[in-house]
């Protein structure tokens, strides 16, 4: 109880008591893939094509949304709308495609690796009832195809790679 009381003063809520730890690992993924992509991006003094990419990414995915609401494509699971696409599964294959054809291209395992934690959250949507798989597939190609992209922007030119030599 203390705790709780203490949650409330602090201005934060308490964790639901029976979170879901793959629902909590596509959340985690959803920002933490964009984000060590990010990191990589500044490094490699790209990130202001890595910035331009991941805004239309995320446009793209937030208009289908406005624009499907009312249909049964974006129908979610529970019957709520605004389903289509995934923005989880979006984002975490932005991320996902960004690293492993620019960051790990030499590196298949830690491509797999992002690529295998992007493919977990859309899982993970589908699991938590959010989505359907439709949606989710959906949302990855959306993020996938902006995330292999480079428009060039500040480099030599506009390429796509999807990392994975083999």
């Amino acid at each position: 109880m203390r705790a709780i009381i203490l949650a409330g003063l602090c201005g934060m809520t308490p964790l639901p008591v029976a979170a879901d730890p793959f629902e909590d690992f596509g959340t985690a993924m959803k920002y933490g893939l964009p984000a060590a992509a990010a990191l990589c991006a500044a490094r490699d003094d790209r990130l202001e094509d890595f910035a331009v990419r991941g805004i239309l990414q995320a446009a793209v995915v937030l208009a289908l949304k406005s624009w499907t609401d009312g249909t049964p494509i974006a129908r979610r699971p529970s019957g709520e709308g605004k389903g289509f696409p995934s923005g989880h599964s979006a984002a975490a294959a932005f991320g996902a495609a960004d690293l492993a054809g620019k960051c790990f291209r030499d590196d298949r395992f830690a491509g797999a690796a992002a690529y295998g934690a992007a493919g977990l959250t859309a899982a993970s949507r589908v699991h938590a009832g959010e989505h359907t798989v439709e949606q989710v597939m959906t949302g990855a190609l959306i993020g996938f195809s902006f995330g292999a992209a480079s428009f060039g922007i500040g480099s030599e030119g506009a390429a796509f790679s999807i990392g994975m030599k083999f």
